[in-house]
């Protein structure tokens, strides 16, 4: 049987205190995608899927989401953020929704959550939307791919 290590307080979970932080613009930008059917990315482009307007409620989900992450992460500070948007782009070559989400504030800790909670929460509104007429689709690659602002500067994890 293996001995289980004591945690020190240092190591228990914590919200990070921030206040020693200067407010600086913060900006983060997310990309994930929806794989799914030809047919049912056809569906979806020609407004034809029987729940409606797949994108606009993907978008207004998204940007909802990006507003409760700290009630979703449970150790994310709330933010004011000043601007969330997301965008889609079709790719009919690899038959998915490609979805990009970014996060805006001027605060002490930076929006990287709240962008992929609202690429997260937009690509779960396509999944439900279509799931009555394609099943398998996959959610699949969130990530985080620019951030700016604080300590750290700009950071492209990828092309933008």
């Amino acid at each position: 049987m293996t001995p289980r290590k004591s945690l020190s307080s240092s190591s228990q979970v914590h919200m990070v205190d921030t206040s020693a932080k200067p407010a600086t613009l913060r900006e983060a930008i997310a990309r994930g995608v929806v794989r799914m059917q030809s047919a049912t990315l056809d569906l979806l482009e020609r407004g034809r899927v029987p729940k409606g307007d797949v994108l606009a409620v993907a978008r207004v989900a998204g940007i909802m989401a990006a507003k409760q992450t700290p009630f979703i992460i449970p150790l994310c500070h709330p933010l004011l953020l000043d601007e969330v948007t997301v965008d889609f782009k079709l790719d009919h070559e690899s038959n998915c929704v490609q979805v990009t989400a970014s996060a805006k504030c001027t605060g002490r800790t930076g929006t990287e959550m709240e962008a992929m909670v609202a690429v997260a929460a937009s690509a779960l509104t396509i999944y439900d939307m279509c799931k009555p007429i394609d099943l398998g689709m996959k959610v699949d690659n969130i990530r985080l791919v620019k951030k700016s602002g604080g300590k750290s500067g700009t950071v492209f994890l990828e092309p933008v």
